[in-house]
């Protein structure tokens, strides 16, 4: 062999393959360090303060009593006897309530002629009194199925609160009195969701669940729907809410201040 070919030879066996090098590297032992932050942990995370069955319960009870205003137009009574029972009711089942009426829309003389009895020591409700609230319990004696006339009136004065917001968001539920079972126990109710959806009111139900035995009871005649509770007056008025009916609009009440509370 020639100097030349012993000399070139012997140059490169005295180097390492770089890729040789790269790969022992790559396997050397973790670092301590390394070997720390991958190890399993054996630390459990702490329990969250609402695990407890009283700090459950804690966080799922309202911070505050609902307020709810009743508020209701009454010619003869029949509302009035029907919301004073629902003010009771929902007092009861703990929510802060205030009693309103509508503003009258015919004079003294017409009310005499059409013997109306005196109205009820209720503050007049205006619009802005409803803003505190956070539901309502609308008393609506029907004519032809839909509002009275001083109810169309009275929200037809709610324009600057529809415009803004004001009801938004709040809760309604509503009950009435009809003269008879064809007069409109159902249609008054859903022939209010028009102006409830305009105001972003939440309606809610009267339903079945608690007062099946007395909606569905077929032995005496009785108001009450489940779209609310309700009474019969009589075409001329003379029949005043049963104690069934009453008792339908305490149950009514009642239920409506535990969903509003659920939402504090």
């Amino acid at each position: 062999m020639s100097k030349l070919t012993k000399r070139i030879s012997k140059l490169f066996s005295g180097k390492k393959d770089k890729s040789s090098v790269k790969d022992e590297s790559s396997t050397a032992a973790p670092s301590a360090t390394e070997a720390s932050s991958s190890a399993p942990s054996t630390t459990e995370p702490a329990a969250h303060a609402t695990d407890s069955p009283a700090a459950a319960t804690a966080a799922a009870s309202p911070t505050r009593a609902p307020k709810i205003a009743v508020v209701i137009y009454s010619m003869y009574g029949h509302i009035a006897k029907l919301a004073e029972t629902a003010v009771e009711s929902a007092k009861a089942a703990g929510a802060e309530v205030e009693i309103f009426q509508v503003p009258e829309t015919l004079d003294t003389e017409i009310l005499q002629k059409l013997h109306a009895p005196p109205k009820p020591a209720y503050p007049i409700a205006q619009p802005d009194d409803l803003l505190k609230f956070d539901g309502f319990l609308f008393g609506i004696p029907t004519r032809y199925g839909n509002h009275s006339a001083q109810w169309r009136a009275f929200w037809d004065s709610t324009g600057g609160i529809w415009a803004s917001g004001g009801y938004y968001g709040k809760y309604g539920a509503v009950f009435v009195t009809t003269s008879t079972p064809g007069g409109g126990q159902e249609a008054t109710v859903y022939n209010t969701m028009s102006t409830f959806a305009h105001h972003g009111i939440l309606y809610v139900p009267f339903g079945y669940k608690s007062a099946f035995p007395q909606l569905t009871n077929l032995e005496e005649p009785h108001g009450g729907s489940p779209w609310g509770a309700g009474s019969f007056a009589g075409t001329d008025g003379s029949r005043q809410p049963s104690e069934l009916e009453l008792g339908l609009v305490k149950i009514q009440a009642t239920e409506f201040v535990k969903t509003v509370a659920r939402t504090l």
